[in-house]
């Protein structure tokens, strides 16, 4: 008998600690909600809205110097544009008593449909100056990255607006990019485009440095990233077929057997490598030819958001790749002094652990690496990897060294590596409130479930 009180007492007490355990961690989750959440209102959309609408000319101003003032021409790039499209519509649904937001995020589309559709030949343009006046100086007038940010804005603002000449405009550039941009035989997309639609091809004349006529990663991503956010308010027949090929594509032929991206191809897919050439000349060549922790990390996340909305019920295959790519980047492009993802890595021929070759630490790979690190953690709660430890820490670093407590935004790279960086442009054409905000809103939703 007294055997069995004691086991009793004993489990008792084990379902006592375990309780005071979850409910523990819960706090500790709420606890980062909460900072986020203030983070988000205090410190970064209230740094850019409404200052950053441009009431002369339409669309965004978008260059800010570190405590916020205007500065330089204002071009207008098409993914940026879109990106504060996207942001202010999705701030809209998530404050629906806000209605500031909505506003913020209709002047976006009228803008994107007004002025960046070309309305001779479809598509919308790269770049124009401040007043909405084209600028074609670049060698593609188009390209189907930013033809993808402004299909994600379209259908955020479609969702968060209802109003279906967003739907149709978004309808429309898919269309487009159908036409013009997508490869039917080795499949994806063409990254450039003239302003007719035609693909553009490398030739003796193009510098070796170019990127122009490869196929690459980002833009494949980012497509999918776009088809996935427009196929959940438009179930198309043939938006699926292309979301699903967009998500084969990038899970089985860009991502490699060790779990890192493969930056550009030929049209044929035949990756761009330099890995047999000299030391110095990889080195030269190394935006072409690198591991990208942070371009890793976040396609694990669009890859398992993609399967998620195609209805792929135990997408083992994604999931186990998503895996993949994140203990990569965990073990070869992780800060384990501070935390924080490198920028570059490298596999130098007959080496088999890789090289650092850019160790700084720019702001949108961190805030991809936090969203994707509590989903990870969430789906293997009990993996040794720890990743909500490493969510946490990734969280404890971007408080420390890249949110800007004084100014407001993010820093865009860590100071911790780059302490110069502290009085760079806050914002540019490359440098909106997309990834950021984004990543912390996800968490928050997680977080608080």
């Amino acid at each position: 008998m007294l055997i069995t009180n004691t086991i009793k007492r004993l489990t008792i007490c084990c379902i006592l600690l375990q309780l005071n355990l979850f409910v523990f961690a819960q706090a500790g989750r709420l606890t980062i909600a909460d900072e986020m959440e203030k983070s988000i209102n205090t410190e970064l959309l209230n740094k850019w809205y409404p200052r950053s609408i441009d009431s002369l000319y339409g669309g965004f101003l978008t260059t800010y110097t570190y405590d916020f003032k205007p500065t330089g021409p204002q071009d207008k790039f098409i993914v940026t544009q879109a990106r504060h499209t996207w942001t202010t519509a999705k701030a809209a649904m998530h404050y629906p008593g806000n209605l500031v937001y909505l506003k913020y995020a209709k002047h976006g589309y009228k803008f994107l449909r007004d002025v960046m559709w070309d309305k001779t030949y479809g598509g919308f343009y790269q770049m124009t100056d401040r007043k909405g006046h084209v600028k074609t100086s670049g060698v593609a007038a188009k390209e189907a990255y930013g033809n993808a940010f402004a299909i994600y804005a379209l259908a955020a603002y479609y969702e968060a607006s209802k109003d279906p000449s967003a739907l149709e405009l978004a309808k429309k550039s898919f269309a487009w990019l159908e036409k013009n941009s997508h490869d039917p035989v080795a499949k994806g997309y063409f990254q450039h485009l003239s302003r007719e639609g035609k693909p553009l091809r490398r030739n003796a004349a193009t510098p070796a440095l170019s990127e122009l006529g490869y196929k690459d990663q980002n833009s494949s991503i980012h497509l999918l990233e776009a088809f996935t956010e427009l196929y959940s308010i438009w179930p198309d027949p043939l938006l699926k077929e292309r979301l699903s090929e967009m998500l084969l594509l990038i899970r089985d032929k860009i991502t490699t057997p060790k779990g890192y991206l493969v930056l550009f191809f030929q049209p044929d897919w035949t990756p761009v490598s330099y890995r047999d050439a000299s030391r110095d000349t990889i080195l030269k060549y190394h935006n072409l030819d690198h591991v990208s922790f942070g371009h890793d990390i976040e396609t694990a996340y669009l890859m398992l958001e993609a399967s998620h909305a195609l209805g792929w019920v135990n997408d083992t295959a994604t999931q186990k790749v998503a895996k993949k790519m994140v203990d990569h980047a965990l073990e070869n492009g992780w800060d384990t002094a501070v935390g924080g993802f490198y920028d570059e890595g490298y596999y130098f021929k007959d080496e088999n652990k890789i090289t650092i070759i850019k160790d700084t630490k720019n702001w949108w790979a961190q805030a991809e690496g936090l969203n994707t690190l509590l989903l990870m953690a969430d789906i293997y709660p009990n993996d040794p990897n720890r990743y909500y430890q490493k969510f946490t820490t990734m969280w404890t670093y971007i408080n420390t060294y890249l949110i800007d407590h004084q100014y407001g935004d993010w820093y865009d790279e860590g100071l911790d590596k780059s302490p110069d960086r502290k009085t760079a442009l806050k914002g540019h054409i490359w440098k909106a409130t997309y990834h950021h905000y984004r990543s912390m809103h996800n968490c928050i939703q997680r977080l608080c479930r």
